[in-house]
């Protein structure tokens, strides 16, 4: 593989899966599309029958990191996407091909996660905060979500390729990592709950907001040192508690 492939930027990132042959899977779409990073959430061992299905695709079942929550497999990574099939409406939803082309934009020395949920349910409201970027995959009306693998097979394809095309420049800064990220977010976070603009009853809607909001400006530490200084020192820092009404919502 090529020193410069933009595929090492990326990382497979598979929440709770809870079939072996879908691991096992997942590794051989990463194969044929060349990919290599495959990181287990809240898996303690892989099993044989993974091995089985992961015909030439054993290396990077040998190769993948099992870690015990999203926070870990997330923290080097400095963009994170999630894939969901189901309507969010604390968060925004980007096409696979918005996402995707945003993934694009970005440096081949971004790291980016490509998020996956267990095959049941999905990520989690709570799950999805890790993420930068939420995103879905067209599908039929009325069909149920896709599988774990498939999922992840259309997603890997269409990165792969949107690749022949000429890379757009990139002039942005290099976004923080997304541990550095969720550190921010929790000290806003924990300003506003001094200031009562978070409550107990809009405390779940609130933090899903702001984690949406601020996690679509990709922070750099400029972004960083502005929105802390903003809310740690700007006006209106008395003691507004917003209803929970809509006209009171974080647009």
């Amino acid at each position: 593989m090529p020193k410069k492939d933009v595929r090492r930027k990326f990382s497979v990132i598979l929440v709770r899966p809870e079939s072996p042959e879908n691991i096992g899977l997942v590794a051989r779409c990463m194969k044929n599309t060349g990919f290599r990073d495959l990181r287990l959430v809240g898996v303690k061992a892989l099993s044989r029958r993974a091995y089985d299905i992961a015909v030439h695709a054993q290396d990077i079942l040998e190769r993948a990191r099992m870690f015990e929550g999203i926070a870990q497999a997330t923290e080097d990574c400095h963009l994170v996407y999630a894939a969901t099939a189901k309507a969010r409406k604390n968060f925004v939803i980007l096409t696979l091909g918005e996402a995707v082309s945003k993934m694009h934009r970005v440096g081949p020395s971004f790291r980016i996660g490509l998020l996956f949920g267990c095959e049941r349910t999905g990520l989690t409201s709570s799950e999805l905060r890790h993420a930068n970027f939420v995103f879905t995959i067209p599908q039929a009306l009325r069909q149920p979500s896709y599988n774990l693998s498939a999922a992840v097979l259309l997603v890997l394809f269409h990165i792969f390729v949107r690749m022949k095309r000429p890379v757009e420049k990139q002039t942005a800064p290099e976004p923080l990592t997304r541990k550095e990220q969720e550190e921010c977010i929790q000290l806003i976070l924990e300003i506003l709950e001094k200031r009562r603009f978070i409550h107990r009853t809009n405390r779940r809607h609130m933090t899903e907001r702001i984690y949406d909001l601020v996690g679509r400006l990709s922070l750099t530490d400029e972004d960083r040192s502005l929105l802390l200084a903003l809310f740690s020192k700007g006006a209106g820092a008395g003691s507004a508690r917003p209803s929970g009404k809509k006209s009171d919502r974080i647009p």
